[in-house]
């Protein structure tokens, strides 16, 4: 196993964030949809959708004619196709070396004995409804199929994790696959927060307009080195505690501010109440078999 400390000192991140504050302030003058919609999308008034689809009330309706790589082509739209990736065992330091994280987060050290899998996507409508359909879940969520599902308890993400043959990540293991031994700041790395790079700001922030998340998984720039998206962006996700207690991690498209994209980005949240920004994603044994890996897309 690898340790790796903190590789920047406070001044540093200071210095950071300051200009992370100038990049904000810059996007919520000049940020616009096209400027926040990766590639293979196409802006609409609110969203980011397929070519040839349309938005109607917060979503991207009709069939699409084409999905970005990596996606596959519904009649109801793109979805990213399930896959897991190996976390590997190691260490890492956590403490408020970030000034923002100065008062929140408490110096600890995160020990993962094991690697284990995590999926690579949160769970999206369309597998919560797979689940739905086999009598494990519910209700069914009337929703695009590729994006993630929300509104779920802290109960009824743990029964689909138990229904797909795994568990809701603990606290550690979420902490651990975002951040890394390194201790990144954000999933991905140091710096770099901007609106293109993960669904945020789109609520009431520096990102344009919009009334829910993209597709899970459809910004390639919010994912960590093992593959894992949408870690800071998209929805936030239901974890297990140390004590075993419900608790949410991440950042989701309703964070306003970058420093809500961090790695150590923690909220209370009622179990049993889902929330329009929280989703999940499960964990596995490292023995599990991983999911087929992503197919190009395809006419449905």
């Amino acid at each position: 196993m690898s340790e790796v400390g903190p590789r920047l000192r406070v001044g540093a991140f200071a210095l950071a964030a300051v200009g992370a504050v100038a990049m904000a302030a810059l996007g919520i003058r000049k940020a616009s949809i096209p400027a926040r919609c990766p590639a293979g999308t196409v802006a609409t008034e609110g969203r980011c959708c397929a070519p040839g689809q349309q938005e109607r009330d917060g979503r991207c309706s009709g069939a699409p004619s084409g999905c970005p790589d990596g996606f596959a082509r519904a009649a109801e739209g793109c979805r990213a196709i399930e896959r897991t990736a190996l976390i590997p065992a190691g260490r890492l330091v956590v403490g408020p070396g970030d000034w923002e994280a100065q008062g929140v987060v408490a110096p600890r050290t995160i020990e993962i004995p094991s690697p284990f899998r995590l999926d690579v996507f949160e769970v999206s409508v369309e597998g919560w409804n797979r689940c739905v359909d086999a009598g494990a879940c519910g209700p069914r969520v009337d929703d695009e199929p590729g994006r993630p599902v929300r509104e779920v308890s802290f109960t009824q993400a743990r029964d689909f994790c138990h229904w797909a043959h795994g568990e809701l990540p603990t606290d550690d293991e979420w902490t651990f696959a975002a951040a890394g031994s390194a201790g990144r700041r954000y999933p991905w790395g140091d710096t770099g927060a901007v609106c293109v790079r993960a669904a945020w700001g789109v609520a009431s922030g520096p990102c344009a307009r919009a009334s829910g998340p993209d597709w899970t998984g459809i910004h390639p720039g919010d994912s960590t080195p093992e593959g894992i998206r949408d870690l800071a962006g998209s929805v936030a996700e239901w974890v297990v505690g140390a004590d075993g207690s419900p608790t949410v991690r991440g950042g989701s498209w309703r964070s306003s501010f970058a420093a809500e994209l961090r790695s150590w980005r923690q909220r209370a949240q009622d179990p049993a109440r889902g929330a329009d920004d929280i989703g999940l994603r499960c964990r596995y044994a490292a023995s599990s078999p991983p999911a087929p890996a992503v197919l190009p897309s395809a006419p449905p």
